[in-house]
């Protein structure tokens, strides 16, 4: 009896756990780093988009990274001024340890200064990444 509830237990921690996941999974997040932290384009090996720019950390077996990759294309298209850099994180390891990109794809938003505003982990939604340019760029 004592085996079947601890399975029980077990099943319900799984169970909470995948839930948090899933809500937490791609959600755009203010970077805790965020007054101390900006990227040059030399950093990036890229220029940075005149109003924002959309860094992608991404690796070469991550499928959400093409997903991901599609939507900060089409959002960097949408709005004037903002551009994308995908990062592969094997080429940039030095960079991805300083900013603690521990899973990918990892999205940072950067303002046109390249401070960072926000950050997700996972593939984010076109509406939380339209919804933090917002923040990133003056009114």
């Amino acid at each position: 009896m004592s085996g079947i509830m601890i399975l029980a237990a077990i099943a319900v921690l799984l169970g909470v756990f995948g839930v948090w996941r899933r809500a937490a999974d791609g959600r755009m997040r203010s970077s805790a780093r965020a007054d101390t932290s900006r990227l040059s384009a030399a950093q990036i090996g890229d220029r940075l988009g005149e109003q924002a720019t959309l860094v992608q950390f991404t690796s070469a077996f991550c499928a959400p990274c093409r997903a991901t990759r599609r939507i900060l294309d089409e959002v960097a298209q949408m709005v004037p001024g903002v551009k994308h850099v995908d990062l592969d994180v094997e080429q940039h390891l030095d960079l991805a340890r300083e900013l603690n990109i521990s899973r990918t794809p990892t999205v940072l938003v950067l303002d046109a200064g390249g401070a960072i505003v926000r950050r997700a982990s996972g593939q984010p939604r076109k509406a939380d990444v339209i919804a933090a340019l917002g923040e990133a760029m003056p009114a």
